[in-house]
Formats: structure tokens, sequence, C-alpha cells
């Protein structure tokens, strides 16, 4: 389980297709101190370490991965948000993110504040939508963020300056693909829900 803390940006240094799909080759301060087996997230997808060494971690990446998240179009040298799972002792921030991509949202506009801010707005598929409320949680890209208001045809979230210099947000542009994954919590109320209807 993971909070939606991003705790380092990391760097793609290789992408390679192989039998399982694709490794991805990721570097950052530490990341080699990782147990082979360990979870890491990347980008809000929960993957396994598979090789660590020399200040970097490799992970392999399965098709069906690739085809419902946006780890498909990685390549040298873009910039990921790493976060290790949340210690069973640990400190409890953001909120419970599985590292579970519901599906990919599209940014449609991206507004600077007066305060060095931005607004984003992201598009997302109607099936998503009814898990997202006003001043609910919500993962983008593997960062915890509130959603701002809901539109026609998705959510805002509001940036803070750290947010955009600690995570990739700051990096993304309209028209730029983002892994979502909605509140946990919403998915079992509704399920519970319809098993009483």
């Amino acid at each position: 389980m993971f909070t939606g803390i991003v705790e380092q940006l990391g760097s793609v240094e290789a992408v390679t297709d192989n039998e399982i799909g694709r490794r991805l080759v990721l570097s950052a301060p530490g990341v080699d101190a990782l147990p082979i087996g360990a979870s890491i997230s990347v980008n809000g997808v929960c993957l396994t370490a598979v090789e660590t060494g020399n200040g970097t971690v490799a992970v392999d990446v399965i098709p069906e991965t690739l085809q419902r998240t946006n780890l498909g179009a990685l390549t040298p040298s873009t910039r990921v948000n790493l976060e290790r799972p949340m210690p069973a002792d640990g400190r409890f921030d953001g909120h419970i993110v599985q590292g579970h991509v519901d599906g990919l949202g599209k940014v449609t506009d991206v507004r600077r504040t007066s305060d060095g801010g931005v607004v984003m707005e992201i598009a997302i598929r109607e099936s998503l939508g009814r898990y997202l409320v006003e001043k609910g949680s919500v993962t983008v890209d593997g960062v915890s963020l509130t959603v701002a208001s809901i539109t026609d045809d998705g959510f805002t979230v509001a940036l803070i300056p750290h947010t955009l210099e600690a995570t990739t947000l700051g990096l993304r542009n309209r028209g730029d693909n983002v892994n979502l994954e909605v509140d946990i919590l919403a998915k079992y109320v509704e399920r519970l829900l319809r098993a009483h209807s």
C-alpha cells in the first residue's frame, strides 16, 4: 500500500522489450537499496524490483500494464514519480493508494495561478467519474491530490508550487496522459450498495 506522497523524482535510464513485456531501468538516489522483490510505485503503478545496483532499479512491466497506463510511453531520460510502500509502523499521509491504476486521464488545461500554483483540468472516461467527489481524494501519476471541482468531462486539481517542483506534474502539458486511481473506499461502497439493492 502507498500513500500518494511522492518520495523522489527518478529518471528512466533504459527501456528494453523482453519476453515479459518491457523492462524499465530507473535511477534515483538510494533506489538501489531496494531488496529484490520489493514493491515500488512508478507514476502510481505498483511494480516489483527485479534487479538493483549502481543507483538503479529495474522493473518489468507486462503488456496489460503498458496498455492501461502511461508507462508504455516512457523513454530514456523521462522523469517519473517514485514512492516506496508505506511501512506498517509509518506515518499515514496522503490517502490509501494501491498502485492499481483505474485508467488514463488526459490533461485538457493547465492554468497558472497568481500564487505560483497551477489548476490542472483532466478529462476522464465517464465510468470513472462516478467515484469522484469535490474535495475527495484522487491519485494522479501516483500523487495524492484533492479534487478541486467536477467538470462536464472530468475534474480539476489545484497544485501548489511544492507539488509542481517535487513531482512530474510540474512537467505535464495539455494533451498528456496521466495515470488515475480513484479512491478505493468509493469503489467498495458502490459494491456494497449494489449487493444490497
